[in-house]
């Protein structure tokens, strides 16, 4: 696996920008460099559709503007589903977008991995393990040179507590975390939401890992609302109690770098928000 080098911690919005309206990629990207951001994930929310043409001019506008570009898998996917077509088609979602980040020359793409589905934990790590395992060999076989990341989850329900998806990322060179620190704390219904807790999770993944996972990291933040069951809805930033001013403390004092990605309701001003504090710590 190529590692990717990155030189800071860059800011990005949760696919487009919501000042570019029903503009495309081009107005999109010219609204990030105007508010000094860094990026975007793009947001494959029900398939992976996009044209060889946006592939190609998504590329071109990420090299002419310097920026850094990350993808979502759409949000369908359970890789313990009890019908196997549904497992299979939860594979076939994460290669599309695997082979669209490729194409467009994104670092590193994150999914929802699966459900417990009222079963063992153990039986279903092993199951996400095989599913992960068959992406992985896709992508070196077929030259995909992108970071595969399964992401923290929000609820109780859903596979992903921080141990597992840590664990997972031992067992292959091209499996990383994507921490969506929002969940951790909405999934410990509050939780992970103090200076030495997020140094804790982050002196985790270094000493599983290795300092290169905390040199090519990607991450998801926003305000989240929570209950007993865990996340709720997103909200932004001010309007929460998410402790985004210490975790990005945090994220300097271990000298974090990759991609930070901004999924509050009003993505570009939340990611400004965050850019701007960060740089003023």
């Amino acid at each position: 696996m190529q590692n990717f080098v990155f030189d800071k911690l860059n800011f990005l919005t949760a696919g487009m920008p919501l000042s570019t309206g029903k503009a495309s990629y081009n107005r999109a990207f010219e609204i990030l460099n105007e508010l000094n951001l860094d990026g975007m994930e793009l947001e494959f929310v029900h398939g992976v559709r996009m044209s060889e043409e946006t592939r190609r001019l998504v590329k071109q506008e990420r090299e002419n503007k310097n920026l850094i570009l990350t993808a979502h898998a759409p949000f369908y996917v359970n890789l313990n589903s009890k019908e196997e077509d549904k497992v299979e088609a939860s594979v076939q979602r994460i290669i599309e977008t695997g082979l669209a980040a490729n194409d467009t020359g994104a670092f590193s793409i994150t999914f929802h991995a699966a459900f417990y589905m009222q079963q063992d934990k153990e039986e279903v790590f092993n199951k996400v393990k095989t599913r992960v395992s068959e992406i992985s060999e896709y992508f070196h076989k077929n030259n995909i040179n992108v970071w595969i990341r399964p992401e923290t989850t929000g609820k109780g329900t859903q596979w992903g507590d921080l141990e597992e998806i840590v664990r997972l990322s031992k067992e292959f060179d091209n499996v990383l975390p994507c921490i969506d620190f929002s969940h951790l704390h909405a999934r410990s219904a509050g939780a992970y939401n103090t200076y030495d807790e997020f140094a804790q999770i982050l002196e985790t993944v270094g000493k599983e890992l290795g300092q290169k996972a905390l040199e090519n990291f990607h991450a998801h933040l926003a305000g989240i609302d929570y209950g007993a069951k865990g996340e709720k809805k997103h909200l932004i930033l001010e309007e929460s109690d998410m402790n985004y001013k210490d975790l990005l403390k945090a994220f300097k004092e271990f000298g974090v770098k990759g991609a930070l990605v901004c999924e509050s309701p009003n993505i570009e001003d939340d990611a400004v928000l965050l850019k701007e504090y960060y740089k003023s710590i």
